[in-house]
């Protein structure tokens, strides 16, 4: 939740600037610390409500379908539940990157156990699929409970959350566009229960640092389409407006921990064919 994936030379810089930026607005007495929301972020653009806005109405619920998509033809397997044959570690303390196959335990793992970790392949445009399940039972505060997300680029998050009976600000719960666009329902199934996204991702174009177009997502939760060809507004940030930082048009999936066990299974990823280099 709310912090972009940042190259390893920046990372701690990047994460000391976000809680320096946290604390000052607790300090100023801006911040509500329900975890429902806010009332003084930026507005956001060709938009009636605000980054975090509390007053934003929650999405309504949707009954979840019934399947778990399988690969296609052409598909690359990310994760199959016996290797991490294509991931790395992405903030390292050393020059190994290997993440240990002893932490696969019934065909997924748990991001706490894991880290921070990224595709070693990087990729333009494509098909994705993941499933994810939350703990069964709260392991922290409403913003805590089963908080993740996958990053696509290292840049544009999809959240995880638990939010069958988590309440927290429309823009912050599973499904959303962090910080930018929440679902368009709220596709949950009860905590603990495997879940998954199937999403289509296309990549922002640049001329050097010119922004040419956005990137777009369509997102299936749970099978019920919650995000159609929905533009993504920048690289996603907590509390303050999104904005374009990184000009390139390829890059690896990044899985976050946020407090909370939460585990991935059945990862795969089909590139899209647009006549451009996909890596």
């Amino acid at each position: 939740m709310g912090l972009s994936y940042i190259r390893p030379g920046r990372f701690r810089r990047a994460v000391l600037a976000v809680l320096v930026g946290f604390t000052s607005s607790l300090g100023a007495g801006h911040a509500q610390d329900d975890g429902l929301g806010y009332r003084y972020t930026p507005m956001l653009p060709n938009s009636n409500w605000r980054v975090h806005d509390r007053n934003r109405p929650q999405p309504p619920k949707a009954s979840p379908g019934k399947g778990l998509d399988r690969p296609p033809d052409g598909a690359i397997v990310l994760f199959d539940g016996t290797d991490f044959s294509q991931w790395e570690k992405a903030f390292a303390d050393d020059a190994d990157t290997t993440i240990d196959a002893k932490l696969i335990e019934d065909g997924a793992f748990n991001i706490l156990k894991t880290g921070w970790i990224r595709t070693k392949r990087h990729f333009r445009d494509f098909q994705f699929h993941v499933e994810w399940a939350t703990p069964e039972k709260a392991d922290g505060t409403n913003l805590d409970w089963g908080n993740s997300g996958v990053f696509f680029h290292g840049q544009y998050e999809l959240q995880i959350l638990e939010s069958y009976e988590n309440k927290v600000y429309a823009d912050g719960m599973a499904g959303a566009i962090y910080g930018q666009t929440p679902p368009s329902a709220n596709a949950a199934r009860r905590p603990g229960r495997w879940q998954s996204f199937d999403v289509a991702f296309i990549a922002p174009r640049f001329d050097g640092e010119k922004l040419l177009s956005p990137a777009y997502i369509t997102v299936r939760w749970n099978g019920v389409l919650v995000h159609e060809r929905t533009e993504i507004m920048g690289s996603t940030r907590h509390l303050t407006f999104p904005n374009y930082r990184y000009f390139e048009s390829t890059g690896p999936i990044v899985l976050q921990p946020h407090r909370s066990a939460v585990r991935f299974r059945n990862i795969w990823i089909k590139p899209l064919e647009t006549g451009e280099k996909n890596e």
